[in-house]
């Protein structure tokens, strides 16, 4: 298997489609949990202090926006740069080019901040990008939600192209 396609990594890591776009596998979460009394944002029920996993983007899909209660710190692995696409809390778009080419403006790591709409894409064609993304408190999929462009569009008009490009048109059931 050639070590530079993304299904070389897919089979090795086992990873598995993720509903966002892309594929994931969990590796780690803590053993301690907290309960949402001792939390800042409202959860149901017990976190855990963090939870972290595989995320493989191919240059042919994207990861769709979505929002997490919790931050998301993401690191870059291998194959092509990641653009991360972020629509701060106060509707600020950003993007972050995740990647080891310090000299072009690419960042090693990138933390999108909790209750952010965010989502990603891959720079070049015919490629993939492997990062791994640490959630704290951890990651549910209770605490995940998708956007159509719709409901983006009313919100954030001025983030048009973004919104047509990384948003559901309807969301999959």
């Amino acid at each position: 298997m050639n070590k530079h396609n993304a299904e070389y990594y897919i089979s090795k890591l086992g990873l598995l489609p993720h509903p966002e776009g892309g594929y994931y596998k969990r590796t780690f979460q803590s053993e301690e949990q907290t309960s949402d009394q001792e939390l800042s944002v409202e959860f149901e029920g017990k976190r855990r202090l963090y939870t972290s996993i595989y995320f493989l983007l191919g240059s042919d899909d994207v990861s769709h926006f979505h929002r997490l209660k919790s931050d998301e710190l993401w690191y870059y692995h291998a194959g092509s740069p990641l653009t991360v696409h972020v629509i701060d809390e106060h509707g600020v778009y950003k993007e972050y080019k995740l990647g080891i080419d310090l000299e072009n403006g690419e960042v090693p790591q990138v933390l999108v901040p909790k209750n952010s709409i965010f989502g990603s894409s891959v720079k070049d064609e015919d490629t993939f990008s492997l990062v791994g993304c640490m959630v704290s408190p951890g990651f549910e999929f209770q605490d995940f939600e998708l956007f159509t462009q719709d409901e983006l569009l009313a919100k954030y008009p001025q983030h048009q192209d973004i919104i047509m490009k990384l948003a559901y048109d309807l969301i999959p059931v």
